[in-house]
């Protein structure tokens, strides 16, 4: 496989719940409860029509634990990407974690397994790639691999905001929306 660098094709990663859509401590269990945030889609689209290769890494332990089948997980997504391409965008690729926690997986965020199946799927490195999340787990997956973090203060990230911090995390930003907007101005 040969491998091109970050530069020359923009990748930027995107946790799904609580940065694409409203999370839920029931979890989305179903596409009707999948609800997308306030500007999510529309930074979406900004990053692919600049030329932006987008793609989720997102865990979905809510398979292990019986809420949802794969099947279903598989028809969320369908919704989410239907709805990223009826605003202009492009959704690339999607990784996904379907175990507990407690299953000691090696994609489970913060561990890193779903970035190395997304440089698998694209072909491209995503070392330096900027990786976009609401929580702790995202930000040290993205330092463990060598990411760029970036936290938003949607989903729980408001709460992980001092923990991010102090990890040394330096681009916050109040939603997708932003992050979209300073990417497209500043990378």
């Amino acid at each position: 496989m040969e491998v091109e660098s970050i530069m020359s094709n923009k990748i930027v990663i995107l946790d799904r719940d609580g940065v694409i859509n409203a999370d839920s401590i029931r979890y989305i269990r179903a596409a009707q409860d999948w609800v997308p945030l306030a500007g999510s889609i529309a930074g979406i689209a900004r990053l692919s029509a600049s030329g932006w290769k987008v793609v989720v890494a997102t865990n979905q332990s809510g398979i292990a634990r019986g809420f949802l089948s794969e099947s279903e997980l598989q028809r969320i997504h369908e919704k989410m990407c239907a709805a990223v391409r009826a605003a202009g965008g492009e959704i690339a690729a999607i990784a996904y974690c379907p175990h507990h926690p407690q299953d000691a997986c090696n994609c489970r965020k913060p561990a890193t397994g779903m970035l190395e199946d997304l440089e698998r799927q694209l072909e491209r490195t995503l070392l330096g790639a900027p990786l976009v999340g609401d929580s702790l787990s995202d930000m040290h997956a993205a330092q463990h691999y060598g990411c760029t973090p970036i936290l938003v203060r949607t989903g729980k990230g408001h709460d992980a905001e001092p923990a991010a911090r102090a990890a040394g995390v330096h681009h916050v930003f109040d939603n997708l929306e932003e992050v979209a907007a300073w990417l497209v101005r500043h990378w």
